[in-house]
């Protein structure tokens, strides 16, 4: 008993080291190539401020594509963890942002914020000040935590498929509140808001990512304090009391956490649909567990890979084009999403 737990030890820590190194080569290639390539050693002399490095390639490299390339991390592992959240808090395999309608509530607090007060220009949140940039994080998470305990409050009264069912009748409803607004909205903003609602990890600047990077860091450290808590949820909310777990309270802020974390993600970088499902459906089938101690780091790294690939292959390196990253995020998670259906019978004896 003790060796076979021992290998699967042994298997977890040598997962975490491959997954890492993936991300590492992952991220190195998508800021070494692009429509302009640049050789590592002059990406490692950009980063070190080396003077001796062409102005315009250290711009591009320091400027344009490291953010960049951050921002695909943190997205993908704010999305991870978000959707790892609700498929136990809501005991559901196919639950996710998307899915739930989550997406289209920070997409109402964002049209509300940017379609009346944002700027104009090819991004919306370009020329946004501090206190801007703050409200567009508290309307995003606002709408996302809204539609959240809505679904929440419903799903007790029906089963696990109309849980699903009720989170796109929500998400079609708000589809229709923003598309109002839309019509009501100037020209240029609309095209900015179209343009964003395509989903791009190039809206987040510098400026705009010290606002970005601490709120996804507080959403993932709010979830990694009820790691214990969650495994007790997933056997449902009766044995989670009878173990002292006070149920209603690790719900309420485990959906907080996972509010700010798919608000926040969906208020700069537009609406990514399917990592939110498709990482913790790949940690579980890689790490073979139900542990969230295991989960929440596994499914942080495998969403932050899968998030940075997307974007490497949408901006189709050596090419003068950039490919829609929903796209992208699509044609990798819908698959998962219908091995998940195909397997469901196996995924109802971890929820």
């Amino acid at each position: 008993m003790t060796t076979a737990s021992n290998r699967t030890s042994k298997r977890g820590v040598w997962l975490f080291l491959i997954i890492g190194l993936g991300l590492l080569i992952v991220s190195a290639l998508s800021i070494c190539l692009g429509s302009a390539n640049f050789s590592l050693g002059e990406v490692l002399q950009a980063l070190l401020g080396n003077e001796s490095v062409n102005a315009i390639h250290r711009q591009i490299i320091v400027d344009f594509r490291l953010p960049q390339v951050m921002t695909a991390l943190l997205a993908g592992a704010a999305l991870g963890t978000a959707g790892l959240l609700m498929q136990t808090v809501f005991r559901n395999p196919l639950a996710d942002p998307f899915v739930l309608g989550v997406n289209s509530g920070a997409s109402l607090g964002v049209a509300v914020v940017l379609l009346i007060i944002g700027p104009v220009g090819l991004t919306l949140t370009d020329g946004l000040e501090s206190s801007g940039q703050v409200l567009l994080i508290l309307a995003s998470s606002g709408g996302a935590a809204a539609t959240l305990f809505v679904v929440l409050l419903l799903s007790r009264r029906v089963d696990i498929m109309s849980v699903l069912i009720i989170g796109l009748m929500i998400s079609y409803t708000i589809g229709a509140l923003v598309s109002i607004l839309m019509f009501f909205s100037m020209a240029e903003r609309l095209q900015s808001f179209i343009n964003w609602s395509f989903g791009d990890y190039g809206n987040v600047s510098w400026p705009q990512m010290k606002f970005f990077a601490p709120a996804i860091l507080a959403g993932i450290g709010l979830s990694a304090l009820f790691m214990k808590p969650l495994d007790a949820l997933l056997l449902g909310e009766h044995y989670a009391e009878s173990v002292g777990t006070r149920a209603k309270q690790v719900r309420f802020f485990v959906l907080l956490g996972a509010s700010l974390l798919a608000g926040t993600v969906t208020g700069f970088c537009g609406p990514i649909g399917f990592l939110g499902i498709a990482a913790p459906h790949l940690s579980r089938y890689l790490f073979q567990t139900s542990q969230h101690r295991v989960l929440i780091p596994a499914s942080i790294l495998v969403g932050a890979l899968l998030s940075v690939s997307a974007d490497f292959v949408s901006r189709g390196p050596g090419l003068d084009l950039v490919l829609p990253l929903n796209a992208i995020t699509a044609l990798v998670g819908a698959p998962v999403i219908i091995a998940a259906l195909v397997k469901q019978r196996k995924l109802k004896r971890l929820f």
